[in-house]
């Protein structure tokens, strides 16, 4: 049986030549769930990488590919990783330690430095200045969202509160998991000296991915917030111009699922969340 506290977990599609650079930097054991790639991910992993436990999908899962993954985690802890990012050594060690020391930790946000530069992501600086403060249990700034190649999660709490969810599907998808956290008495924090970086490919689509944010922004409060946000999210959407109208009306075909599951966050996380929204978080 392994002493391993933290295993790696990695969703992927059609990204080998990323995951043959980010690979071999993981610490193991590593988890990869293919979500349906047709460039020979599968092959190429279980060839060259055999110590890397290889799931196939079989489709396009998207974001909750990685609860597939966590599922099959025995350890306490799981690192997300993207196949372009890694964490640094000795980084989910020390994560280890600070999860065991703190049983109310359910995400621990980690300081992502992102591309050779390794520049801070935006969204680590703003959880290391949260409003929220610091609780004496938890061991750095409260958050209410983290960066999933950039978060260490307690296995236990994930699961609870039902991992990612299909109905966000990928881009986001953190926010609706980290207040339901919360909503759970879970806790979530940063912690700066716990470092992964990022390098993301300079081929992304940047439209697409504004059309999933404007998309998955309604649907996220759709899910859990009021109504009063859920038109606040829909007026900007609607003056992001051409990428919000086309993110509203691919949320569309998925308002029935976010209204089936939809459900209110106990009055001190929605504060939490709308503190954080004032502060720009």
């Amino acid at each position: 049986m392994s002493e391993a506290r933290v295993t790696v977990v990695v969703a992927s599609k059609d990204r080998l030549r990323a995951l043959a650079r980010s690979l071999p930097r993981h610490p193991r054991p590593v988890i990869l769930v293919d979500n349906g790639s047709t460039d020979g991910t599968a092959g190429f992993v279980r060839k060259h990488f055999p110590d890397v436990q290889m799931v196939e999908a079989g489709e396009n899962l998207g974001a909750p590919a990685r609860n597939v993954g966590v599922r099959l985690a025995e350890t306490p802890y799981v690192a997300f990783a993207d196949d372009d990012s890694w964490w640094t050594p000795g980084a989910l060690a020390r994560a280890a330690d600070v999860l065991d020391a703190h049983p109310r930790l359910a995400v621990l946000g980690a300081r992502v430095l992102v591309g050779p530069e390794e520049r801070l992501d935006p969204v680590s600086e703003q959880m290391a200045h949260s409003p929220l403060g610091t609780e004496p249990d938890l061991p750095g700034p409260s958050v209410l969202g983290f960066l999933a190649c950039g978060a260490v999660v307690r296995r236990e709490a994930f699961l609870e509160a039902g991992g990612f969810d299909d109905v966000i599907f990928f881009f986001g998808e953190e926010e609706r998991l980290a207040v339901d956290l919360a909503a759970r008495g879970w806790g979530l924090a940063y912690v700066d000296d716990v470092v992964a970086h990022h390098h993301p490919s300079p081929s992304r689509d940047p439209r697409g991915r504004q059309v999933l944010a404007a998309r998955n922004s309604v649907l996220t409060a759709v899910l859990r917030r009021p109504w009063t946000v859920v038109a606040r999210r829909l007026l900007a959407a609607l003056r992001r111009g051409p990428t919000g109208w086309e993110g509203l009306r691919t949320a569309v075909p998925r308002l029935p699922r976010a209204l089936a599951a939809r459900r209110a966050l106990p009055p001190a996380v929605e504060r939490d969340r709308r503190l954080l929204e004032r502060a720009g978080g």
